[in-house]
Parts: structure tokens; C-alpha cells; sequence
């Protein structure tokens, strides 16, 4: 009787613990994909920025300051948009 409840413990253990593996595959996956995603955002933003610095400076109507603020805040909105998708 005994061997057969220490069987029965083993296999029980064996069983969580084998759905608790299955799951963190998908889990992985699945955050990588977010990584990427927030990361390609972040990639697209950098080339927005470098787009409205190069309109902005060949423009006359902002100076250097402004033109570097507005980059700036390009760049940040586009990190709070990754980070939104990533977490």
C-alpha cells in the first residue's frame, strides 16, 4: 500500500511538474514576440526622428533648439509606445 501512495505521489509531482514546462515555452514566445514588437517601434520612431530633424533644420522657421525638442519628444513618445507593448 505504501509503495503503491509513493508511485502515485512520484507520478502526481511528474504531472505538475511537466504542465509547469509546457507553459513556459509559450510564455517565452510570447514575450520575445512583445520584445520584438516594442523594438521595432523603437526603430521605427529613431527613423521618424532623423526624418523631422532633417525637415525641421532645412526649414527657417525653428531654430536649433526647437528643432532638437521636437526630436527629442518625437523619440520619447515613441519609447512610451514600446514600452506599452513590451509590458
Amino acid at each position: 500500500m505504501t509503495r503503491k501512495r509513493n508511485v502515485t505521489a512520484v507520478a502526481t509531482v511528474v504531472l505538475a511538474a511537466s504542465v509547469q514546462w509546457v507553459s513556459l515555452p509559450t510564455y517565452a514566445t510570447e514575450q520575445a514576440q512583445r520584445r520584438r514588437e516594442a523594438r521595432d517601434t523603437r526603430q521605427e520612431g529613431r527613423q521618424d526622428a532623423r526624418q523631422e530633424k532633417a525637415e525641421c533644420r532645412a526649414g527657417d522657421e525653428k531654430s536649433r533648439p526647437e528643432c532638437r525638442q521636437d526630436t527629442r519628444d518625437a523619440k520619447q513618445d515613441t519609447r512610451e509606445t514600446a514600452r506599452d507593448i513590451k509590458y
